[in-house]
């Protein structure tokens, strides 16, 4: 009901619609400036800019457009625009998730999950999340849709290919019907059959946006759908006899496909749709005063609804533990979510931009059953409603920049808050600085708290309480010296899944649980980028250093971590093609590996065995032809002989040594 509710508001609310320009519900948005980075925000005072889209003879199209009309608009209203430059951080997005993966350890088939080696505690949440954490690093949010205004039609095609049968594409397609309308669509998918047993990997992610803005800017809404399938098989990772045969690099064995694993019957998939939309009225627009006061009101509705289900032909007890039903069962939980939140937003260029906000999220989270376990009931429902105030705060002053955004539940079930404020002081046109502070206490995620499966071990309602984390980061950004972050976090009630031997006797089955820290954890992270050029020769470099103070050791990640690429880039032929080719070397420290659960689809923690402490090299040769950037890479070519000790997760390897190509391709009509 309150999906065909929401349906027939978003009709209505465009029912009327003819056109539209980018939507400006907080800030004016800024002139950008053409560089050669994949991601371009804006900065410095809002200047008068006049788009093609505005110019244009809607008969004749004279006037030839200019690439940076081609505007990209963030979920925080960044404006960016296209960029078909080739640089190294086009290479290291050339990935599945279409974003840089430093800290993220792949596991061998394209479209599994990823180990992450690093963390960041900085968060904005109020509520719980729907947990299922591993599979979610190509689950598409809020925060990863963009919305277009362009001057004439653009598309743009991926296609990377994968490893046996199969293949990844993305493709996307924009217009602006006219100046103040745009539409977007776009699908990504992924098939991949993987060098291991039982392990295809599935995924689809459709997107739809929209923006409009009226033609005298007192109305702007801009809204999208989204649906996605992200399916895995399953098996357990390699049998530990098996792990040994990988490890010694037996030939029988260099066939992955001959390695057995734990079981061969099990897949899950995480699926999810959501229907957006915000949109503001300007109640008070006068740029032609002194102060230029604004006055708006805004309201942002959302809708999401998100299911995980693991299915098993039979239930493999040895893996898992006992189970009800040893025939064939199914694990299947929803989350149904619709947040509404009201604005009132006041700007003027001597106070600032202030919002002040309420929100409402009705939630509706579990089970089709009712458990019952050693005589007690454990419930299959967490609903109810929670209400909640906040407010945030921007000033721009001459190279200084501030920032402040704070929330809190006012009333429900689940208490939170957080604070965050950030500065940032520009010194000249290479060297900024940006201080940052946040502070967030919220529920653990909602699988944490309860859970219900066939498998006995894994049925469990808890009370845990608020995990509360605190944050001080510094950052100092120039391309002379160098990219420095420091950032310094600690945890109060950190959650966390690990298998319980409290009373099991040795050599019996040791079940997988959640536990709450009764430590504080102190969390150090500081990371280093930097690009050394010498004519047409570079070495660009990115190191993190991490050190934790865990009495109980339960936030484990490697305390060096580094990726150094050298390469060559210049044009040849006459400069009709750009080139680039080099080598990229990924290591980080051996460390107690957290191991993946493929029911929870969640990692636990495990301190019996560390990890890492193997190179991985990486020959790329990439091109630029006009609008198409072609690329070619051998990765980890030195797989055979540096020595097969190379995991992604306990019992899961890394990727053997295979060549990929594909390539981007942009049309603008």
């Amino acid at each position: 009901m309150m999906r065909l509710i929401l349906v027939l508001f978003l009709v209505f609310s465009f029912s009327n619609v003819n056109a539209q320009v980018k939507p400006k519900l907080l800030k004016e948005a800024d002139t950008v400036s053409l560089k050669s980075q994949d991601s371009l925000k804006t900065s410095g005072k809002p200047k008068p800019k006049k788009n093609l889209l505005d110019k244009l003879d809607p008969k004749t199209k004279e006037e030839k457009a200019k690439i940076s009309d081609y505007l990209i608009i963030s979920h925080k209203n960044d404006t960016t625009f296209v960029d078909t430059t080739l640089t190294i951080q086009k290479e290291y997005k050339f990935n599945y998730l279409r974003k840089d993966n430093f800290g993220l350890m792949p596991f061998s088939n394209l479209g599994q999950t990823y180990n992450s080696l690093t963390y960041n505690f900085e968060n904005t949440d109020l509520m719980p999340s729907f947990g299922v954490r591993a599979r979610h690093f190509n689950f598409m949010e809020v925060e990863d849709i963009n919305y277009y205004r362009v001057p004439t039609p653009l598309t743009e095609l991926l296609y990377k290919s994968a490893f046996e049968q199969g293949q990844l594409a993305d493709s996307f397609f924009t217009v602006n019907t006219s100046p103040q309308l745009n539409f977007s669509i776009a699908y990504k998918g992924l098939r991949s059959l993987g060098k291991y047993q039982h392990l295809l990997t599935s995924t689809g992610n459709f997107r739809f946006t929209t923006n409009y803005q009226t033609k005298n800017k007192r109305y702007a809404a801009r809204a999208h759908m989204v649906t996605q399938d992200l399916l895995n098989q399953e098996n357990g990772g390699l049998r530990d006899d098996m792990v040994e045969n990988f490890q010694n690099g037996t030939p029988e064995f260099l066939d992955r496909s001959i390695l057995e694993v734990n079981f061969e019957n099990a897949e899950n998939i995480l699926k999810g749709k959501r229907f957006h939309l915000e949109h503001a009225y300007n109640i008070i627009n006068k740029k032609d005063s002194l102060s230029k006061n604004k006055l708006s009101i805004g309201h942002i509705i959302s809708l999401k609804d998100k299911s995980f289900q693991y299915d098993q032909s039979t239930a493999n007890t040895s893996y898992f533990g006992a189970a009800f039903s040893s025939s064939k069962f199914r694990d299947r939980v929803t989350l149904e979510n619709l947040y509404n939140q009201l604005q009132l937003n006041y700007s003027n260029n001597i106070l600032g931009d202030l919002q002040f906000n309420i929100s409402n999220n009705n939630y509706n989270y579990g089970y089709n059953k009712v458990v019952v376990l050693n005589g007690n009931n454990i419930t299959n429902r967490l609903k109810g409603d929670v209400f909640s105030a906040g407010g945030k705060y921007h000033k721009h002053f001459k190279n200084f920049e501030l920032h402040g955004e704070l929330g809190v539940n006012v009333s429900g079930d689940f208490e939170g808050n957080f604070i965050k404020a950030h500065a940032t002081f520009k010194l000249n046109n290479d060297l900024s600085a940006t201080a940052s502070i946040n502070h967030n206490s919220k529920a653990p995620n909602y699988n944490v708290l309860l859970y219900q499966s066939n498998h006995i071990n894994y049925n469990w309602r808890n009370n845990f309480n608020n995990t509360e984390t605190q944050q001080l980061a510094f950052q100092l950004k120039s391309k002379k010296i160098a990219s420095i972050l420091v950032d310094y976090s600690t945890i109060t009630d950190y959650t966390y899944f690990k298998r319980d031997s409290t009373g099991i006797p040795d050599g019996e089955f040791v079940p997988i649980k959640p536990f709450q820290n009764d430590k504080t954890i102190s969390y150090l992270r500081v990371k280093l980028e930097k690009e050394i050029k010498v004519g047409k020769f570079a070495l660009h470099n990115t190191v993190m250093y991490q050190n934790t103070q865990d009495e109980n050791q339960v936030l484990n990640v490697p305390e060096l971590t580094t990726r150094n690429t050298i390469y060559y880039a210049s044009h040849v032929f006459k400069k009709a093609m750009y080139l680039q080719t080099g080598v990229t070397f990924n290591y980080f420290t051996a460390y107690n590996m957290n191991a993946y659960d493929p029911l929870l689809a969640e990692f636990y923690v495990q301190t019996q065995k560390e990890y890492g402490n193997f190179p991985r090299f990486d020959f790329f040769i990439n091109a630029k032809i006009r609008q198409t950037r072609i690329y070619l890479k051998a990765e980890h070519f030195n797989a055979a002989f540096t020595g097969y000790n190379y995991f992604a997760a306990p019992n899961n390897p890394y990727r053997d040594f295979t060549v990929r190509f594909g390539l981007v391709w942009n049309f603008f009509m």
